[in-house]
C-alpha cells in the first residue's frame, strides 16, 4: 500500500531526476522497476499477451500463462496502481480528505487507516486542507471522475452542497468524525464527551466552569460545546457565555497550543474560573502553560480537562477524554472496503463512546507539584508542526 500526499506545494524533483540519470545505465530496474516489456522479453511473448495474463483475461494458453506468471514472479514485478487504473477503468485507490494532517488526532486515525489498507490491494491518496475553506477544493479533487474507488471525508461540516457533489460523483464514501444519514460513517460521540468532561469537573465541586473550544465551524468542537452546555443545565448551572472562548482561527480548526494559551489568558483576565474544559489536548497544553505563567497552580487554582488522550497527555498528568483514534481509522477503512465490494448495502453508522481518564490536572488529592516541571519539558513537543 502506497501513500501519496496531495498538498498545495511545489514538488521538487531535481535530486530525484539526478539519481535517475546516474543509475539508469548501471541498473535500469533499480529505478524504473520491472515493466511488462521486461516480462515479455524474458518470456518470449508479446506485450499484449503479458497484459492479458496480468489482467486475468481469457484467450491465453495455460502453458503461456504459467510462463508469464513465473517470469513476473522471478523479476519481482509490481503493477503500477495508476497504470492499472487506466487499463481496467478501476483505480484501486482510496482517497481521504483530511483537514489539519499535522494534528495529532488525524495522524493517529490515519495510522489505523493505513494499517488496514496495507492488508488490501488499495493505495491511498491523501488530500489535506489547512483551513475549512480549503476543504471544498480538496473534496472536488478527491471526487474527480475515475481518480479513486472511494473516499473518506474527515471532520467536515456536511452541508447540502457537499452531499450533492458526492451524489453526482457516484463515489462510495464514508464520513469520519462527522455523519450524514445517507452515507456510512464512523464517529465519536463528541456531545457525550463534552458532557462527561464537564460532569467530571462538576463532580469535583466546580461550578464556574469555562470552555476553550476550536473554531465554531468545526463539527467536533460544536458537538463538545453542546455537551458542555447540557451538563451545566442538568445541574442547574447557568451557561455563562463570558466563560466560553471559541477560536476564530480557521487554520487547523483552531485546535492549536497557541490558541489554548491565548484563550486561557483571556478567561483569566475576565475573572478566574474554577475549572476549564478544553476541547483538545493540544489546546490544553497551551492552557496549562498560561496558568503556569500567571503563577497559578493546577488543579488547586484552576482544574483543567482536555479531550483526545494523546501520547503526551499522561506524561503531563492531563485529565482528558480518551477516544479510540486508531480504531476509528481502521473501522472507517473496513466500512469503505465493504461498501466498494457491495454498493447496495444500506448506510451504516458506528458511533464510538469516549471515556474519562482522570489525572492530576483535575483531582486535588493527587500530587501536582511536579506538573510545572513536566509541562515545561512538553511545551513545544505538543506544538503542532508548521504547515509552511
Amino acid at each position: 500500500m502506497k501513500l501519496c500526499l496531495y498538498l498545495a506545494a511545489t514538488t521538487h524533483v531535481s535530486a530525484f531526476f539526478l539519481q535517475f540519470l546516474q543509475t539508469r545505465n548501471r541498473n535500469k530496474t533499480a529505478y524504473l522497476g520491472v515493466t511488462i516489456y521486461d516480462i515479455a522479453e524474458r518470456a518470449s511473448v508479446s506485450i499484449a499477451t503479458v497484459s492479458r495474463v496480468l489482467n486475468n483475461q481469457a484467450r491465453v494458453a495455460q502453458k503461456t500463462r504459467r510462463r508469464v506468471l513465473e517470469v513476473a514472479s522471478e523479476l519481482g514485478y509490481q503493477p503500477h496502481a495508476s497504470a492499472q487504473s487506466l487499463a481496467r477503468r478501476k483505480s484501486s485507490l482510496i482517497s481521504a480528505v483530511i483537514p489539519m494532517i499535522t494534528n495529532y488526532f488525524f495522524m493517529e486515525v490515519l495510522r489505523g487507516l493505513q494499517d488496514r489498507l496495507a492488508e488490501s490491494e488499495f493505495d491511498l491518496l491523501v488530500y489535506t486542507a489547512r483551513t475549512m475553506e480549503e476543504v471544498g477544493t480538496q473534496l472536488d479533487r478527491a471526487l474527480h471522475r475515475g481518480r479513486s474507488d472511494g473516499a473518506m471525508i474527515f471532520s467536515t461540516p456536511v452541508d447540502d452542497g457537499r452531499i450533492a457533489k458526492l451524489r453526482r460523483s457516484g463515489q462510495r464514501a464514508v464520513f469520519v468524525d462527522c455523519s450524514h444519514p445517507d452515507f456510512d460513517s464512523v464517529s465519536i460521540d463528541n456531545e457525550l464527551g463534552g458532557y462527561l468532561a464537564t460532569g467530571h469537573l462538576i463532580e469535583q465541586g466546580h461550578s464556574r466552569i469555562g470552555l476553550i473550544m476550536g473554531h465554531a465551524g468545526s463539527v467536533p468542537a460544536h458537538d463538545r460545546y453542546q455537551g458542555y452546555c447540557r451538563a451545566l443545565q442538568d445541574e442547574r448551572i447557568p451557561v455563562d457565555h463570558d466563560l466560553v472562548m471559541a477560536s476564530t482561527d480557521q487554520t487547523r480548526h483552531g485546535f492549536s497550543e497557541a490558541q489554548g494559551y491565548t484563550a486561557m489568558n483571556a478567561l483569566l483576565d475576565r475573572g478566574k474560573p474554577d475549572a476549564v474544559f478544553v476541547t483538545s489536548d493540544v489546546q490544553a497544553v497551551g492552557a496549562l502553560a498560561a496558568v503556569q505563567d500567571r503563577g497559578l497552580a493546577v488543579p488547586h487554582d484552576v482544574a483543567i480537562i482536555g479531550f483526545d488522550d494523546l501520547h503526551f497527555s499522561r506524561h503531563i498528568g492531563l485529565s482528558t477524554l480518551r477516544q479510540p483514534m486508531y480504531d476509528m481509522g481502521r473501522l472507517a477503512t473496513e466500512m469503505l472496503l465493504a461498501r466498494i465490494a457491495e454498493p447496495e448495502l444500506g448506510a451504516r453508522h458506528t458511533v464510538l463512546a469516549p471515556s474519562v481518564v482522570v489525572r492530576r490536572s483535575t483531582v486535588a488529592e493527587q500530587k501536582s507539584g511536579a506538573m510545572d516541571e513536566v509541562l515545561e519539558s512538553v511545551r513545544g513537543v505538543a506544538r503542532e508542526p508548521s504547515n509552511a
